[in-house]
């Protein structure tokens, strides 16, 4: 392919934000009309990315660019995406196109809808944060997935800090800022050991991680070097015991940070722990996949129990996801077929899914002025259309069949049964837990009698939220119903973490 079509959808977003800070302050419908043109771009971009991929029945990585930038130390913008990682750019552009859309505001005075404070630079925080994300997945160097994973941190202290909420802000986003970079720092020393253990072995400098796959890694080196890398990103991905820092900043954030935090940043971490623990030290994998297996049966269950007692809607959904994630991680912990293909699908469908649940949480939010469910009931009579989306994300949280959250969880539990079927028994826990907390609160929130304070001032959403909410329903539906749309692409992408693993 000649046309750079994985630059131009990294780099658009850095684009747009440098031309929304450069615009007036007053200027806040155009502003919004910049942040939503950019999404579209993007997303139709992304799209067109992976139907190419889907529908040439393409395999291994594709659509590669390399522009060399520092050659003595072997650094190089080299982007590529393969079956794994082409649905989480497509998930991005999705999360980020419907965030800006719930993001634009209510014209209506008593409804505090949308980002109504400094829109400018919120959106062209948001956007640096989307850009860092696409350049993760994209990345084929080491070297600049580490610098695109750390501008995708860095924008989420301020975007939660400046917008979140109030009561919490400044503690959720200093937590969060200090478990990421930890973590990445952990992950950084791993991987410059490679970087320069691959020097020793083979005579070259390169960051390259193609060229890393075949690099010669002792067995001693991967064992001592695979648990500090892939840990080191996995606190991005919520796994137990590393995950405290994730509820906060759910319930802390804005709701556009929300859906961008649970929706993506979370698979940037599940991604580049497979990606670059995985892969690059396979050796290290097999030996320490039941240390990863025990930890995200833990998070399975334990975060399905505590999103099961809250009490706040943002904390249920919090904790549903440290419970989702868990069966993400429980996938790669397998190291089989099943096991990794479930994880890659429920990485996009758990990406969708928890966007849609927090993009309601915060249209009720702004409406109700109120996320605690106690204070909350007969949503239904009033925003009829919120409620169905919700409804349909509770039914994809439970893996209902005919939804996306069947097709990812129903291989994850297979591949876990192949290796050891008492966690799979025991993480199987975890759906009865999630289908009896995502009922309950069906029922208090959307069908019990609307307290009376509430009563008359609770309006419907607007027209740009139920494209939202239908754009997101839409996806969670047709992979439910035609898992061909997207399974295939990630077995091709599971085919070669297998050959790396030593398997056929």
């Amino acid at each position: 392919m000649n046309f750079p079509i994985l630059s131009i959808i990294t780099f658009l977003p850095f684009v747009a934000a440098v031309i929304m800070l450069l615009m007036p302050a007053d200027r806040k419908t155009e502003v919004r009309g910049v942040a939503l043109a950019t999404a579209a771009i993007d997303l139709l971009l992304a799209g067109w990315m992976y139907a190419q991929y889907l529908l040439r029945d393409l395999t291994g990585y594709q659509f590669i660019e390399t522009y060399n930038w520092l050659p003595a130390l072997g650094i190089s913008l080299k982007f590529g995406v393969d079956g794994m990682s082409a649905p989480l750019v497509l998930l991005t552009g999705i999360v980020m196109f419907t965030g800006v859309l719930i993001s634009w505001g209510d014209d209506d005075k008593h409804v505090m809808a949308g980002i109504q404070d400094r829109p400018r630079e919120f959106f062209a925080f948001l956007f640096l944060l989307a850009g860092g994300v696409f350049g993760v997945f994209v990345s084929l160097d080491l070297f600049m997935l580490f610098f695109f994973y750390e501008i995708a941190v860095f924008p989420m202290y301020l975007l939660i800090a400046i917008w979140g909420w109030v009561v919490t802000r400044e503690y959720a986003a200093m937590k969060l800022t200090l478990y990421l970079f930890i973590g990445s720092v952990v992950s950084l020393v791993g991987a410059l050991a490679m970087y320069w253990t691959q020097y020793q072995n083979t005579g070259v400098l390169s960051f390259d991680m193609i060229q890393m796959e075949s690099a010669g890694f002792s067995a001693a080196f991967q064992y001592a070097w695979f648990l500090p890398v892939f840990f080191g990103f996995a606190v991005l991905g919520g796994i137990w015991p590393f995950h405290n820092w994730s509820p906060d900043g759910h319930v802390a954030a804005p709701t556009a940070v929300s859906m961008f935090h649970a929706g993506v940043l979370m698979k940037l971490g599940a991604f580049a722990a497979l990606r670059v623990g995985v892969m690059l030290l396979p050796e290290g994998a097999k030996q320490w996949s039941w240390l990863i297996m025990a930890f995200a049966g833990v998070a399975v269950v334990y975060g399905a129990y505590i999103a099961f007692v809250q009490t706040d809607m943002k904390y249920m959904i919090g904790f549903s996801s440290v419970s989702h994630m868990g069966l993400v991680m429980l996938g790669i912990s397998t190291l089989n077929h099943n096991g990794l293909v479930g994880a890659g699908v429920q990485m996009f469908s758990h990406g969708i899914m928890t966007a849609l649940f927090f993009a309601i949480t915060g249209m009720i939010y702004d409406r109700a002025h109120t996320r605690m469910i106690p204070e909350l009931g007969g949503i239904s009579k009033v925003i009829p259309f919120a409620t169905i989306g919700f409804i349909i994300g509770g039914l994809v949280s439970m893996g209902m069949p005919g939804f996306s959250g069947f097709v990812a969880e129903f291989p994850i539990f297979m591949g876990v049964w192949e290796e050891q079927w008492l966690v799979a028994v025991i993480a199987s826990i975890s759906i009865i837990i999630t289908a009896a907390y995502i009922m309950i609160n069906i029922r208090k929130v959307f069908f019990s009698p609307m307290p009376e304070k509430l009563e008359g001032h609770v309006g419907d959403i607007t027209i740009l939220d139920k494209v939202a909410i239908s754009t997101l329903c839409f996806l969670m539906i047709v992979i439910g119903v035609f898992p061909a749309v997207m399974v295939p692409m990630v077995e091709k992408g599971v085919e070669n973490i297998i050959r790396l693993l030593g398997g056929a």
